[in-house]
Formats: C-alpha cells, sequence, structure tokens
C-alpha cells in the first residue's frame, strides 16, 4: 500500500510529506514515476514530496497516515532503511527496473574482477558501439594487479571504477568487461551511499559478477541483468541470437518478454516469482554476508562452470543446509560447461527434486555462446510442463 504522511518536515524553505510503500520498492517507485515525482527525490525508502503535492498524491491513491503511524508501517514491513547506509530489501519483492537504454547513451565498462583479454573486449566494444551506445572505459579496464594475477586491479582501483561509472551522469548502463574471480572481494570497498545518490543504472554481467547483482538488489534495491560480460558479446564468443536478445532486452524491453522455451523438465508444475540467483559458486561464496540473497518467495536461476558433479552437490548441499532454498517457488538451471563428467542433471534432480516445487533445466545461461540475458528482480512465470520461463512484466522502465 502507498502512504504518505502530513507535509510537516521543514527543508530548503518549505515543508514535506514522506511518500513510502508497506509492500515493495517496486511499488512506490512505480507510483511516483506514474505522477512525475523525480528519481532525485527519492531517499533510502521513501520519496520526498513537497506540500503543494500532497492533495494531488492523496487523489492518487496514497493512503495519508500520521508520520509515526508511517513509520510503524514501514519497519513492520521490513523495508525501512535506516541511517545513511542503504539496508536490506524483503526477498522476494520486485525491484525498482532502472529505465531502458536508447541510442546515445553512455555505457560504462568496468573490470570489477579479472584482468580482461584485450582482443576479445574490442569486439565487444564494437558490439556496443554497433548498437548506439558511447562506450566510456573505466580507469583500470586494460590493468593488473601488481602481485595477484587473477585480479585487473587492486581491491580499491576496480570499487573507485565502479563508483566512478556509476555517478557518471552520461552513464545508462555499467558494463562489466569479464567476471573469474574478485567481485566479493569489493563488495564491502563500494561507496554504496555514493551509488544510492546517483540514482538507477543498468548493471549486465554474470558468472563472478553474481556477487555485484545481489549486493546492487540488497543496497540499492535495483534489478540487474544477469547477461553476457563485454568480453564474451563478439563473434568468437556469443551467437548472433543471443547478442540480439540481450540488446532486445535493453533497448526494446516491452518485447522481451519471453526468456526461454523447450526446457526440459524436473519436476512439474508452474509458478510465479521474481529472478535471483547467478553462478553457484559465487552464490555459495556468498552465504553468510550481509547482501546474500535468499531464493524464498523466488524464482531461482543457477548456472556454473568448471565444477564436477560432486563438487555441484556440495555447494547445493550448502545452499540447502543454510536454508536458501527455504520458499523458493520454482528452480531453472542453466547450463553447467567444463564438469568433465556427467552426473551433473542426475546431481540436479536429486538435490533439487525434495524442494517440491517446479523445477527445470537446459536453459539457455551461463557460459555458453547463446547465453541469454535475465533480468533479477523482475517477476516472471515459469512453466515446467511446457518448459517455458517468461517474464510478467517489461524487464526495464
Amino acid at each position: 500500500m502507498i502512504l504518505v504522511d502530513p507535509p510537516s518536515w521543514p527543508a530548503h524553505g518549505r515543508l514535506w510529506s514522506h511518500l513510502v510503500s508497506d509492500r515493495s520498492p517496486a511499488e512506490l517507485h512505480d507510483f511516483a514515476r506514474r505522477l512525475g515525482i523525480p528519481e532525485r527525490g527519492f531517499a533510502r525508502d521513501h520519496y520526498d514530496v513537497p506540500a503543494q503535492r500532497y492533495d494531488a498524491v492523496v487523489a492518487a491513491g496514497a493512503v495519508p497516515v500520521g508520520s509515526r503511524e508511517l513509520v510503524r508501517r514501514l519497519a513492520a514491513s521490513g523495508l525501512r532503511r535506516r541511517g545513511g547506509t542503504p539496508g536490506p530489501y524483503a526477498p522476494g519483492s520486485p525491484l525498482q527496473r532502472p529505465r531502458r537504454l536508447r541510442p546515445g547513451d553512455g555505457v560504462a565498462i568496468v573490470a570489477p574482477a579479472g584482468p580482461v583479454p584485450v582482443d576479445l573486449l574490442d569486439e565487444g566494444i564494437a558490439v556496443l558501439e554497433s548498437w548506439g551506445l558511447v562506450v566510456r572505459p573505466g580507469r583500470h579496464l586494460r590493468t593488473h594487479h601488481p602481485a595477484l594475477e587473477h585480479l585487473a586491479a587492486t581491491d580499491r582501483e576496480r570499487a573507485t571504477d565502479l563508483r566512478a561509472a556509476w555517478c557518471d551522469p552520461e552513464v545508462a548502463a555499467v558494463w562489466a568487461a569479464r567476471g573469474g574471480f574478485g567481485c566479493h572481494r569489493i563488495v564491502d570497498v563500494i561507496d554504496w551511499s555514493a551509488l544510492a545518490a546517483a540514482g538507477p543504472r543498468v548493471l549486465v554481467g554474470f558468472s563472478d559478477v553474481t556477487a555485484l547483482h545481489e549486493a546492487v538488489a540488497e543496497r540499492l534495491g535495483l534489478a540487474t541483468v544477469h547477461g553476457p560480460v563485454v568480453t564474451s558479446l563478439g563473434h568468437r564468443r556469443a551467437c548472433a541470437a543471443a547478442r540480439e536478445q540481450v540488446r532486445r532486452l535493453l533497448f526494446e524491453p516491452d518485447d522481451a518478454r519471453t526468456l526461454a522455451t523447450q526446457l526440459r523438465t524436473l519436476a512439474g508444475g508452474a509458478a510465479d516469482g521474481v529472478l535471483v540467483g547467478g553462478n553457484l559458486r559465487v552464490l555459495a561464496a556468498g552465504l553468510g554476508t550481509a547482501v546474500s540473497r535468499p531464493a524464498r518467495g523466488a524464482i531461482a536461476v543457477l548456472e556454473d562452470v568448471g565444477e564436477q558433479a560432486y563438487r555441484i552437490d556440495g555447494m547445493l548441499t550448502q545452499l540447502l543446509r543454510t536454508g536458501w532454498f527455504d520458499g523458493v517457488r520454482g528452480v531453472v538451471a542453466g547450463a553447467f560447461t567444463q564438469t568433465g563428467d556427467t552426473d551433473v542433471e542426475a546431481v540436479l534432480r536429486d538435490r533439487l527434486g525434495p524442494l517440491q516445487v517446479p523445477a527445470v533445466t537446459g536453459a539457455p545461461v551461463g557460459h555458453i555462446g547463446d547465453n541469454i540475458a535475465l533480468p533479477l528482480g523482475v517477476p516472471a512465470r515459469l512453466d515446467a510442463d511446457a518448459g517455458t520461463l517468461v517474464l510478467t512484466r517489461a524487464p526495464l522502465a
């Protein structure tokens, strides 16, 4: 429900009201957008609304309540964010969708994890430029950590590049150049308050970038795009259909709701829920941290590369034992590549079957040439009997 308190908070020479939702951030942002309330009016968990707009807000459907009641309702919903540090958004809730991309938008490319192969990077940049995007490379995009070969730069440098990209007013999307290892290392170094103040951006990437998807959802309440990194966009790494699917989801989201068909059924049935998940290894590594996003009320999507069946078994068991799957509504297994054996589907069936929720495998998600883009934090419907995964709303605003 949308709630608003009386205009009694003085600032900048006038009085202000607080506009909140006690159901989901997405409901609040959609309401504000319909009324033309600017995004800069959003502060952690509410919009500041000037007194002269109070009557219009109430006429549009906001319920007038006292300030104490507003705070009580917001706190009871789990959506209150205290102080200057962004706080958690309820698992299973739809998240705020950044706006769709348009030709001429700036796209910042950063290396939040491993060092970037230059030839593949250049191919990916050419693809982005062919879509009419203005590429803005991060300062450390083509560097290496002075001592650790598996990192593109120091943790501070990679986190600073991400902040600079996100806070650039000319940037509409921040795109990871590659995955690898290292995103977990920078989650607690990033200046999340600065990112919150800058407003929504589209974050794109997959694999190790799963750590950033979880953090952006938890700290900023934003939907993100689990999709190809820049180095996997070129003709040597992605098929033409996958590139077009990513482009369409970003530029023409109203026409990009069907994500996958012909999925193989592990357990029948149908379910609705927001999409969560990503790389299995990264999800397991994040358990117990402040930004780990459980699958409660959601459809979990999982993928991985280079992990043998017994290790996949162990990581799924870890997620099960910690309660990560508690309340999950459905499971979509993507590609598990370079495993070195053929037992993965048997492991998936054994570990996921007891959840007694609709589950499928064979989704084109992961370290494959037809890796599709998935909007995490956006509602979808999984029909395991029909083998389909379809968004129930456009992935971007």
